[in-house]
């Protein structure tokens, strides 16, 4: 049954939003519920879990399609491919008891908000949903749910500090709060006895309960007492494994949920609370000293210094500044376009200081509150992760489908034999539920399991730590490296390389740094001293690294803060108030200098959006000055073009070519009397002056080149996206090796057409810088630049910034996949871009791993196939796999343990698919004499063979080199499925031929077991001898025949070959190089093997009454158990031959695809055949104008973003 989206009964959810859903409308109808009441009972609650397994069929069931407005049920849809249902009962709110008393509702503040939209008159009740921690209310005006728990988005700068300045009343704050429920990020530790329901309604247990009851029925006691062990044990481990999850991400959340803090009530003053009771639109009022802030707020009077660390994995202390007062139409956060967060404190960090200005206090507005903050958004990601898409999972339910099907031939094939022979029809039915559980093997996932607990334990030992293990066969497959460049290719910190200083408008002698001489007093050196955002904590100068190596070069090491008095006298202004400044003063080692210090009086923090920073600072006794510095491009347009050197451009390009990172410098004085905090940003950042270039050098890591040059000869593509500048990037990715000395890069630029909709693209070369005169083109045609760029596919390489690349997602969505496949630089990338970057790879079917130091990297970490931090910080917990050596050589090492687990994935499905098989073909052939292996018989294969062969074939370690091939991705391929056709078929030979041969042997007997041995001893022994002996064994043989029924020549035949067989699939399929280590490095899996098939030789020719009789076998004549032993010995060759030869034989395959012409289904597989038959790509040196209607993606580049993060790299 699907889905009617009939109008009214179905909407979207969350729409544009990475959780987006599906909501669609039922109402509860009392004839069908009790019908479905009715089938739970006769059903023995067999149809109340299949519901459980369905969400969807019990609302179809249980409900009957209705509007959203008169639903008591809805069902919810996920709109990725998975599809994902999910049951949500409608409940209802009640406030008539808090407006029962109001005659004035609703109150002003209230008016356009959903909390008045969303009261039904006159019952004044409010019909909600809740969907993964986040609370939803039906809007009556909007006829749709709509989020609470967050500011609405449609205010202005003037109207956040106009209705909400003064704070909420009590009356609207305890509205808000009943509607939107407690502020807090709950994660209760989840109780043991749900965690154990949840894992025992596991379909797979669920099963083996079935396999488990049924071999009790037929008194196959042990195996069915070792399952129930195993699977004990493997829900008791996976329930500890939740549970301390859990615990932890418990405990990382719930000091933040009762906090006391003073909010700000109109009419009403200060009141202090706990936390968990502020509600979006709450006043917030700020003290000094640290704290942890409780939910997500708007700063709208002072300045706060806060350590964000819990969400960008940085310890760098942020400044946040107050939402200026804007008086026009624009929402808050279009009017501050991505500075927005500047404005904005963060659930989970904490303020480190404040600063309040003449209005006395610091206050904020609450944002968010609960789960819709920036911290609830991070912990609902690991709550709720995206489900993976993988082939090996989804093909490994069509593998468990066909051994069903295969166990439905054999049902009807048992029922047909046993109903013939007319055994009684309880019999025939046990019988043929046996085939089930034969055909299928219980133990399968157990298995698999196993394999990945060993290689995340190997991980573990490599200090790469995983929480998320079913990734690791991911790792396998993965063909495209997203690698952050700073702290991750290159060195964390940053060296003070030298300072090019400018005056009149000419470029002077570099000072080198570490120099002998120190810095001369100059504009440059104040600026050097006070252009930072540093704070002195517990003692520390802290900071960006970038700045705290620039203050450090000027020996000012001693910060402080004054409390300056804002008087008529200092500022030649009316009115009086205090603000705290920061002062700098020359230190011990400090060259001399002609003031005693400098104070910072204001701060414009940095801006990724405007790239710069800039502070405006008083000598002691001197005027004031604003300082800028910057990316040197974007310092140079603020400054008046007289101070700008001519050859500007030409000397930025010498130094950013060659890696080094560059920062541009700017100052100018201010008029006497003009206060610091009248002047605007753009006032302050205007006809300034330019004072030099700072250049810094950003080292490679020493394994850097080694770890690209091992990925590259693996065929596995790395690229870089980073926040820096895009010259730099580029040198820095030909230094790395990402990019060939004999490769050409083109750089890719966009620019919107002013007063238009269109946008324009054109195709750059981007030439080494071989002099100081920077050439930027090559003189040669057009014409040879294409026939070089096209003499060999990947010869070239693009880059491109983070604001060209949302220009192409935008009006060149066409060109996108063309520019990514051969995209290996990204610079200037925000974190959203980031995330979007990897899901349009992921679309042309890369298989997407991506390294950054868990700082920046956070969403994309998240989306791709493989995050891997380098940062042990809290926000590493989105990341599956976290390196504790913050080095990029954990790469090829998770994909080299990536490849071997999903090459022991593969021999693991492949042995139990041919394990079932070979003991399915064995047990039917008996069937068709009545008779079946022995419980002894089946203990032994189940738990003496398979389950020891199960939990060591995964031993087996990774090969330490990589070649350039992955392993297969996909269970139902060529190679892989002839491999398993040719060994059944193996197996079935040999069976059949054994089943059919011991029937023609002239000692064989259908009634008589012992007739083998009488007949041999008839040769060798006296009469009297053989009468004794015939009479014993003949007794011995009636004896056994009472107490079961399952020895005879035949069992005793398909046993012993089907045991052995088990063996050799077992040692065929364990696959050794190119993937994993040979087999014989895997001693405890070959001394099993050994001691099994010791065991095994020792049951065929072993002759004790004793034993045989226990195992159900039968005494065969010595030359009957050589021609066993040939048979198995021809099967082992014959499949080693094959395994080798052809299923192995890359060469073989690679020429069968070049025969057929099958080409692979990749998208940017196909992309790069298309792309090598056009002569005309790429379009050097020429522009092209979009004509299509823009794609909005601003608001959503996909992915987790951290909200918290603002590059730093930016400046640069």
């Amino acid at each position: 049954m699907g889905e009617n989206p009939a109008k009214n009964h179905y909407a979207q959810l969350n729409q544009g939003e990475e959780n987006e859903m599906e909501i669609f409308g039922y109402k509860t109808q009392g004839c069908r519920r009790a019908l479905c009441i009715a089938g739970y009972i006769l059903s023995c609650g067999a149809l109340l879990l299949l519901f459980y397994w369905k969400p969807e069929w019990n609302v179809w069931a249980n409900c009957i399609c209705c509007s959203l407005e008169e639903a008591d049920v809805v069902l919810l849809r996920t709109t990725d491919e998975f599809q994902i249902y999910s049951r949500k009962t409608v409940t209802w709110i009640s406030v008539s008891a808090l407006i029962k008393s109001r005659s004035d509702y609703p109150a002003t503040a209230e008016e356009d908000s959903i909390f008045s939209k969303a009261i039904m008159k006159p019952s004044l009740q409010v019909r909600s949903i809740q969907v993964q921690k986040i609370r939803y209310v039906w809007n009556i005006y909007a006829k749709q749910f709509q989020k609470v728990g967050a500011l609405e988005d449609h205010h202005t700068c003037s109207a956040i500090h106009a209705k909400f300045g003064s704070g909420l009343t009590c009356y609207e704050q305890n509205v808000r709060r009943v509607i939107c429920g407690p502020n807090s990020i709950d994660v209760p530790v989840i109780p043991i006895w749900k965690l154990l329901i949840k894992e025992v309604l596991n379909p797979f247990y669920v099963f083996q309960l079935f396999s488990v009851c049924l071999w009790f029925a037929e008194e196959y006691m042990e195996y069915a007492t070792a399952i129930i062990i195993m699977s004990l044990l493997s829900i008791f481990l996976t329930v500890y494994d939740l549970r301390q999850q859990s615990i932890k991400l418990h405990r990382l959340v719930e000091s933040h949920n009762n906090i006391m803090v003073t909010v700000c009530r109109n009419k009403e003053g200060f009141h202090e609370l706990e936390s968990h009771h502020l509600v979006p639109g709450d006043m917030l009022v700020l003290k000094e000293g640290k704290t942890l802030l409780p939910c997500d707020a708007i700063l709208i009077s002072g300045q706060c210094i806060v350590n964000e660390s819990m969400l960008t994995g940085e310890s760098i202390p942020v400044t946040k500044t107050h939402l200026p007062q804007a008086d026009n139409f624009k929402p808050w956060r279009m009017h501050c376009a991505e500075d927005y967060k500047k404005h904005v404190l963060f659930c989970g960090t904490e303020v480190m200081q404040t600063k309040a200005d003449d209005r006395g206090v610091v206050k904020a507005v609450v944002l968010q509150t609960g789960f819709n903050t920036a911290k609830g958004d991070l912990v609902k990601s690991i709550l709720y992760p995206k489900p993976m898409n993988f082939k090996l999972y989804r093909d490994a339910l069509r593998f468990l489908m066909c051994l069903i099907a295969f166990a439905a031939i054999g049902m009807i094939y048992t029922v047909c034999v046993f109903a013939l022979n007319g055994e009684e029809a309880g019999e025939v039915v046990k019988k043929a539920l046996d085939v089930i559980t034969i055909a299928v093997p219980p133990a399968l996932p157990a298995a698999l399991t196993t394999g990945i607990i060993y290689t995340q334990r190997r991980l573990k030992k490599k200090g790469i730590f995983c929480i998320s293990p079913q990734r690791i066969n991911m790792c396998g497959q993965l063909n495209l490296i997203c690698f952050d460049k700073t702290g991750t290719l290159t060195e964390d910190g940053l060296d003070l390389w030298g300072l090019l200083p400018s005056e009149r408008n000419c470029f002077q002698d570099i000072h080198s740094f570490p120099a002998d001489h120190s810095l001369p007093w100059g504009p440059v050196f104040r600026a050097m001293a006070v252009c930072h955002s540093l704070i002195v904590w517990e003692g520390k100068i802290q900071g960006d690294p970038l700045d705290v190596k620039m203050f450090e070069a000027t020996n000012w090491v001693k910060l402080c803060f004054i409390v300056m008095q804002i008087m008529v006298d200092s500022f030649g202004i009316e009115g009086q108030g205090s603000t705290r400044a920061m002062v700098v003063r020359p230190g011990p080692k400090a060259s001399s200098a002609p003031v005693e210090g400098i104070t910072i009086l204001h701060q414009f923090p940095f801006s990724s959006a405007l790239q710069r920073m800039s502070v405006i600072a008083q000598e002691i006794g001197g005027e004031q000055q604003v300082f800028t510095k910057g990316a040197p491009e974007m310092v140079a347009m603020l400054c008046r073009a007289e101070t700008v050197p001519s050859n500007f451009e030409s000397k930025l390009l010498l130094y950013t070519v060659q890696g080094f990172r560059v920062i541009g410098l700017a100052c100018k004085s201010l008029q006497a009397g003009k206060q610091s905090t009248d002047l605007t940003r753009e006032e302050a950042e205007s006809d300034l002056t330019f004072l030099g270039l700072l250049i810094m050098e950003n080292r490679l890591k020493s394994e850097t080149k080694p770890v690209l040059e091992e990925l590259s000869a693996a065929r596995i593509r790395s690229v870089m996206v980073t926040g820096d500048n895009i010259q730099t990037a580029v040198t820095v990715a030909k230094n790395a090796g990402m990019i060939s000395p004999t490769n050409r890069v083109i750089l890719v630029e966009t620019n919107k057409i002013p007063g238009s909709f269109s946008a324009s693209i054109t195709w750059k070369p981007l030439e080494e810088n071989k002099t100081e005169d920077y050439g930027s083109l090559e003189d040669d045609s057009q014409t040879e630049r294409r026939i070089r760029l096209a003499s060999g596919a990947g010869q070239y390489h693009f880059a491109m910034s983070g604001k060209s690349y949302q220009i192409v997602a935008q009006h060149f969505r066409h060109l996108l996949p063309k520019l990514l496949l051969n995209g290996t630089v990204f610079a200037r990338m925000s974190p959203g871009q980031k995330s979007s970057l990897v899901e349009e790879f992921q679309k042309l079917d890369y298989f997407v791993g991506m390294c950054g130091d868990g700082a920046n990297d956070c969403g994309a970490l998240k989306v791709a196939h493989a995050g891997i931090s380098l940062s042990e910080q809290e926000a590493s917990v989105a990341s599956p796999f976290t390196s504790r050596n913050p080095s990029i050589a954990c790469v090829p090492e998770l994909i080299r343990e990536g490849r071997a687990a999903l090459v022991t994935s593969f021999c693991m499905f492949k042995y139990m698919a041919l394990y079932s098989i070979i003991q399915y073909l064995g047990v039917l052939l008996l069937y068709w004499q009545l008779n079946s292996f022995g419980n002894y018989q089946f203990l032994f294969q189940d738990l003496a063979i398979t389950t020891v062969i199960g939990m060591t074939m995964s031993f087996t370690g990774a090969y330490p080199k990589l070649v350039p091939y992955r392993p297969p991705n996909q269970l139902i391929s060529p190679p892989l499925l002839l491999s398993v056709v040719l060994n059944i078929l193996f197996s079935l030979s040999m069976q059949i031929f054994g089943f059919v041969v011991v029937q023609e042997q002239p000692w064989y007997s259908k009634t008589n077991i012992r007739s083998a041995c009488l007949s041999m001893n008839n040769h060798t022994e006296n009469s009297s001898s053989i009468s004794s002996l015939g009479l014993n064994g003949m007794t011995d043989g009636a004896h056994g025949q009472t107490d079961n029924g399952y020895k005879s020549y035949e069992n005793t035949t398909v046993w012993l070959l089907s045991t052995i067989n088990c063996l050799i699939v077992a040692l065929v399929f364990s696959k050794g190089k190119p993937f994993r280590q040979p087999i014989y490095t895997n001693y405890m899996f070959i001394l099993v093997l050994i001691g099994q098939l010791g065991i095994c030789l020792f049951l065929v020719f072993a002759d004790i009454d004793d034993l045989y009789s226990k195992m159900d076998l039968v005494c065969t004549p010595t030359m009957w158990r050589i021609s066993m032993v040939i048979m198995l010995a021809v099967t082992l060759a014959v499949s080693f031959l094959v395994e080798e030869a052809v299923i192995e034989n890359r060469p073989l395959w690679l020429l069968l695809k070049k025969t057929f012409r099958y080409h692979s289904k990749s998208h940017y597989k196909r992309l790069q055949r298309v792309l090598e038959q056009d002569s005309a790509w790429p379009p050097l040196n020429e522009t092209f104008f979009s004509d299509s209607v823009a794609i909005s993606v601003e608001g959503n580049m996909g992915g987790h973003s951290n909200p918290a993060f603002d590059s730093n790299e930016d400046a640069l």
